[in-house]
């Protein structure tokens, strides 16, 4: 028998109760109301204080983060977080830790085999930084209503078929909370963003053309401008405003216009968007991932070929060997690629929260063979800028 687990994860002192923490609400959750940032923590965080301001820091260190799923990509979204300094985290996961882990994820060993997944890696994740508050839950996150979700400032599902990252998702935008969702297969993974509406500053050199107040595109807006000098420098500083869709509409909507208005630009979308869409349609079908068996590659080669099809994409940019190399990935776990996705999603969340920088809009979709992640936006169809909601 393996050894039992330890189940605290706040500072050695808050233990799981049938997947709640002991001193945490029927949710499973627990607020911090934290002081103002000390002179330790501005010592300790220096260098990321350095590039992102101490207001950004208190920002972190206030927030509530939900992360949903314990594989390798959502380990390291926790040590980026973590080693950041946000406030509180909850590491969610109903699923029992199997030695097929052990090759992908760095918070466990084979003394935790058969344990569930948040409950093993969460001694290590406290071991990063013994200020963040770390919770652990264990019930199935299918199974919890949207008023869940309202304690958390971001919600971060990862490894989920479309079926329950739209569940989520659904309920995160009842209760006005941000949302992402990322997952991997071997080379390839992608990270989606749903901020519903979120405004973000940006701070530049005052040009000599003066910025108008209008709408940039179809989801981004410049809603604010001011001045201020900086070293002697007129500096600008303008706020914008991006509007979001959930993940259910992003995943049937068209390609921008920018990346189809021409044959060129058409053959340089990856096909990698096709496939992620008809593996979701056959997860919805068989409720499984495709094996290698004939009638699910001809099923999935299927949906993918109607998929990139219905993006208006040339046919020859899905072929047989971009099919082959796809299926060959699905449900592998490979370290660079979570750790590339794992850093991008923490370093978005962290903008976010501080509301610095452009965030990702609302597809980034990364092919770790050609070392490519490009970044499309994904909504339904606006007939003109005067339909663009300025919230």
């Amino acid at each position: 028998m393996p050894p039992p687990i330890d189940g605290n994860v706040l500072n050695g002192t808050t233990s799981t109760i049938n997947g709640f923490p002991s001193n945490g609400d029927s949710n499973g959750h627990v607020v911090t109301n934290a002081p103002g940032i000390s002179a330790d923590e501005i010592a300790l965080y220096d260098r990321q204080i350095r590039l992102w301001g101490v207001k950004a820091q208190e920002k972190l260190r206030t927030a509530n983060i939900l992360l949903i799923g314990m594989k390798a990509l959502a380990n390291e979204i926790a040590k980026n977080l973590v080693l950041a300094g946000i406030g509180s985290m909850t590491i969610q996961d109903d699923q029992l830790l199997q030695e097929d882990d052990l090759g992908s994820q760095f918070f466990i060993s084979e003394q935790h085999v058969g344990h569930n997944r948040a409950e093993a890696a969460a001694p290590q994740i406290r071991k990063l930084n013994p200020r963040v508050s770390l919770l652990v839950d264990t019930q199935p996150i299918k199974l919890r209503p949207p008023e869940y979700y309202v304690p958390f400032n971001m919600i971060i599902a990862t490894d989920l078929d479309l079926s329950t990252l739209s569940t989520i998702n659904a309920a995160c935008r009842l209760c006005n909370r941000p949302f992402y969702a990322a997952g991997s297969h071997g080379f390839f993974g992608f990270i989606f963003a749903d901020l519903i509406t979120h405004d973000y500053v940006l701070e530049r050199e005052k040009s000599n053309i003066p910025t108008v107040i209008k709408a940039e595109s179809a989801t981004r807006s410049i809603i604010a401008t001011a001045t201020k000098k900086e070293h002697g420098k007129l500096q600008e500083i303008v706020t914008k405003r991006e509007i979001y869709s959930p993940i259910i509409l992003a995943n049937s909507s068209p390609l921008p216009a920018e990346h189809t208005s021409s044959y060129r630009r058409k053959k340089a979308v990856t096909p990698l968007l096709a496939c992620l869409r008809a593996l979701w349609e056959f997860q919805s079908i068989s409720g499984t991932l495709p094996s290698h068996s004939r009638a699910d590659i001809e099923l999935f080669t299927t949906l993918a070929t109607e998929r990139h099809k219905e993006l208006l994409l040339p046919p020859e940019t899905l072929d047989a060997s971009f099919l082959r190399r796809f299926l060959q990935n699905i449900g592998a776990e490979l370290a660079p690629v979570t750790a590339f996705l794992g850093g991008q999603l923490a370093q978005d969340v962290i903008n976010v929260l501080g509301q610095r920088e452009q965030p990702i809009q609302n597809f980034l979709l990364f092919d770790g063979e050609d070392s490519k992640g490009p970044v499309y936006a994904l909504h339904p169809i606006f007939s003109s800028l005067d339909e663009v909601p300025m919230v």
